[in-house]
């Protein structure tokens, strides 16, 4: 049995970090890594794996992510998942297991574990949904279109209009440091 972990939100400036693992309990046509697929795509696939998987969504607000650090975020988040799972395997993706003991880190593995596709899809379109929600609440930064990341236009939003209660307060942006022309 093996769980595939996978995140979304990492590198945003603004929302939650979402990781989300996944037992596949019978092969899914199409799952691939959620980056290569369209967003209609990730919808279809997100009900097929809902259906036909054990899984586990973990959600770190922007608060918490402020409060604690990402890294503890994500490995509090994986250790849930593997609680709640308890696989005989589990494969993250990316260069870091976040110290969690038994979790085996894997560069890419979002394009090549099966198990770490479908929670890439999980984690993505969970999240997408939820930035295109709070977009209704916050117009002004245009969350629908780049999803918190940080894209020219919101950062261009962030300086017009300053943060929102989702921007994550702890994530230092060059492009607002003042520097010595400004003073």
């Amino acid at each position: 049995m093996l769980c595939g972990i996978d995140e979304a939100g990492r590198g945003c400036l603004a929302g939650p970090l979402v990781v989300a693992g996944v037992v596949l309990k019978k092969r899914i046509r199409g799952v691939n890594d959620s980056k290569t697929l369209t967003a209609k795509k990730r919808e279809e696939l997100y009900e097929k794996i809902v259906r036909n998987a054990r899984y586990e969504i973990v959600w770190s607000s922007n608060e918490l992510i402020d409060e604690i650090g990402l890294s503890l975020c994500l490995k509090r988040s994986i250790e849930q998942i593997i609680s709640v799972l308890n696989p005989q395997r589990a494969i993250m993706d990316g260069n870091s297991n976040f110290g969690v003991r038994g979790v085996e880190a894997i560069i890419k593995a979002d394009q090549s574990v099966r198990e770490v596709s479908a929670a890439s899809i999980l984690a993505k379109v969970e999240r997408d949904r939820y930035m295109d929600e709070m977009d209704g609440k916050y117009p002004n930064y245009g969350f629908c279109n780049h999803k918190g990341y940080g894209t020219k236009e919101h950062i261009e939003a962030i300086k017009k209009f300053g943060y929102s209660p989702l921007h994550r307060k702890s994530f230092r942006l060059k492009a607002l440091e003042k520097t010595l022309f400004d003073l």
